[in-house]
């Protein structure tokens, strides 16, 4: 287990499915990465811009809870942050998806606890686990809309490493970030 002040990271128990049944993972924005495809006969080019938007947006997780809960038994392992045992957040972390990478397919945590520090110890406890699976590198996916995660694998020392356009269900572009570990 890790402590970072009051935060524990543990491994994931069933009793967190209510905590994550629970969870509000959706979030605001003052900016998004906008996609701007250039396609020529002989050359395609596809830019990310970050744009600051006329408004603060309020976007939704592009996958619902019921989904997520239904696939924690899939995962290759999640792990919850508890904060004097209140269930504050998770991360889940699957190994079969890209060789030799960790992916973390979802990071949350609970909305009157965020900017405390809670995502980058759960980042830094995956990436910790990662290196013992023998894994070379993590790999975090995020909605193009998504800049606080954004922000946050700038933070940690990922890098832009793809894009996937129509990715989910609502068919929002999943941007890429990834970290050697």
């Amino acid at each position: 287990m890790q402590k970072n002040s009051a935060i524990e990271i543990r491994p994931f128990e069933d009793t967190d499915l209510k905590g994550i049944a629970e969870l509000d993972h959706s979030f605001h924005t003052d900016y998004v990465w906008q996609m701007e495809i250039l396609s020529e006969p002989t050359q395609i080019g596809i830019t990310f811009r970050e744009v600051r938007l006329p408004r603060s947006m309020h976007v939704d997780y592009p996958r619902e809870n019921e989904v997520i809960s239904g696939e924690l038994n899939t995962i290759t392992t999640s792990f919850t942050a508890v904060n004097k045992s209140e269930f504050v957040g998770y991360a889940s972390i699957a190994l079969n998806r890209a060789p030799q990478t960790a992916w973390i397919t979802d990071l949350a945590v609970l909305r009157r606890k965020r900017r405390e520090g809670i995502g980058t110890a759960l980042l830094l406890h995956a990436q910790k686990w990662a290196r013992q699976q023998s894994c070379k590198r993590i790999l975090m996916e995020m909605q193009s809309k998504n800049y606080p995660s954004i922000c946050l694998a700038n933070k940690l020392g990922f890098e832009f490493s793809g894009f996937s356009d129509q990715y989910y269900s609502n068919q929002d572009i999943a941007l890429f970030f990834t970290r050697r570990l």
